[in-house]
């Protein structure tokens, strides 16, 4: 049965891949199928967002996601990027990663699934070597600002007390993150990717990656763009959906922040990225991961509901 492969282990064999790969354990190697039913299916990698993690103490970032993909036959591999930088950092970061991903595997391309900072983490990647990849599909993606992020940068003045204290806290909070999900020496800069989740520095990375970005905000564009990768795109709209989880109430707070519906900490507008599957679900930003652990709004899509469809959908288009 294949398994999760995470790249952090899988970076190690960058070495020797062909001899250090193979003696790892089954419990992170995969087989390298490719072929099911004679069609070649691309491997799909998950990218995590802010302050995310491939897995952390065992718990996984994209909770039971991965194992979706596997049962339809495919190899997946979450992504270890920093937990707090810019989207062109770690951008680069998972440029490495896919080509070790082709490497690993033999795979032309990929899909990239990436989550919040995910999105523009993946479409980096995806619009600097386009031939890499096959389609990215962003989940919640910040693709046209946060404004919570605005609200946070607003209140946070450059060169202010206020913003020592939070590059401080930020940072303890994403190393301490790095150090229990394994990831190393990573570099981390908080202010930066809270910089470039704003509007304005969201913008500012759309002008230099445009591709699969609407023409106006909250619109939808052709999945296929002009460089060849298909873009896909969907989001919750509720920050509040189960009492029980304990995430729910800060992200109901979050929420005042914003003016139109939103997820707790994006949009379902700024979440638009070509093909827009949709934006009407209820779920909050964790739930979009199925965070935690799985628990999300009782009456409506269960979140791994959308990411077996898109597996479907990308079996479908014989990728």
């Amino acid at each position: 049965m294949k398994k999760v492969k995470q790249l952090s282990i899988a970076l190690s064999c960058a070495v020797s891949i062909a001899l250090s790969c193979q003696a790892q354990s089954e419990e992170t190697i995969i087989n390298n199928e490719l072929s099911v039913s004679g069609v070649e299916r691309y491997p799909i990698v998950l990218v995590h967002g802010l302050f995310g993690f491939d897995n952390l103490l065992g718990f996984d970032y994209f909770y039971r996601v991965p194992q979706i993909y596997t049962q339809q036959g495919r190899e997946v591999f979450v992504a270890n990027v920093s937990a707090a930088n810019s989207s062109e950092l770690r951008g680069e970061q998972l440029l490495e990663q896919v080509a070790m991903v082709r490497a690993l595997t033999g795979a032309e391309k990929v899909h990239l699934i990436g989550h919040s900072q995910g999105s523009q983490t993946s479409r980096y990647v995806a619009s600097v070597n386009p031939a890499w990849v096959a389609t990215v599909a962003s989940v919640g993606g910040v693709n046209w600002g946060s404004e919570f992020a605005d609200a946070v940068r607003g209140h946070v003045k450059p060169g202010t007390f206020s913003e020592a204290f939070l590059a401080s806290l930020a940072s303890g909070l994403a190393n301490f993150i790095g150090w229990l999900s394994g990831k190393g020496d990573v570099p981390e800069a908080p202010l930066e990717a809270l910089e470039t989740l704003t509007t304005r520095g969201t913008l500012a990375f759309n002008a230099k990656y445009p591709e699969g970005i609407p023409s106006e905000y909250c619109g939808q564009s052709s999945s296929l763009a002009e460089n060849g990768v298909r873009y896909y795109s969907w989001s919750g709209q509720s920050a509040y959906t189960n009492v029980f989880d304990p995430a729910d109430a800060a992200l109901l707070l979050f929420s005042k922040t914003f003016s139109g519906k939103n997820d707790g900490l994006v949009s379902a507008c700024s979440s638009h990225l070509g093909q827009v599957i949709g934006t009407h679900y209820k779920m909050n930003h964790l739930d979009e991961v199925n965070h935690f652990v799985g628990i999300h709004h009782l009456f409506d899509t269960d979140p791994l509901t959308l990411y077996r469809q898109h597996g479907e959908r990308l079996n479908n288009l014989g990728l």
